[in-house]
């Protein structure tokens, strides 16, 4: 689930900035709009840095995928709330708001999911022995030339 977690980080990352841009690039150049669709930035970088900061079984910075996906999380419970109980509002894309919602709705389960699979990283390399050394004889004996 950790795996999961991760890659769905770095595509979260770097598809919900351009998929916001795109259904709001009407509205850039009005600067009211912009915590409108800058929350999806901010999503971004968090996303985008828990994922680099996990690579290469880094698995002591799971703390901060963890976190990037929790912001993920409380963002996305507002915005798929906010579009699914206001259905009849017009969305600023020319998409109809029940699939805006759905797609919302559906980022934000699979959001949930990775935060479960960022809080279960696997265990580091020694924090195996540590919360049971009675393992300590058993990886003694299997690595005992003698």
């Amino acid at each position: 689930m950790f795996q999961f977690s991760r890659r769905l980080a770095w595509i979260f990352g770097c598809a919900l900035p351009v998929l916001e841009t795109l259904r709001r690039y009407h509205q850039l150049g009005d600067l009211s709009q912009w915590p409108n669709w800058l929350d999806d930035f901010i999503l971004g970088a968090a996303l985008l840095t828990g994922a680099i900061l996990t690579a290469h079984g880094r698995r002591e910075n799971a703390r901060y995928l963890a976190a990037a996906w929790g912001i993920t999380c409380g963002m996305a419970y507002g915005s798929f709330f906010g579009t699914a109980l206001h259905l009849d509002v017009p969305d600023p894309a020319p998409i109809a708001p029940v699939w805006v919602a759905t797609v919302k709705g559906v980022g934000f389960a699979l959001a949930i999911v990775a935060l479960i699979g960022a809080l279960r990283a696997p265990p580091l390399p020694g924090e195996q022995l540590r919360l049971h050394p009675e393992r300590l004889e058993e990886e003694l004996d299997a690595s005992d030339d003698a």
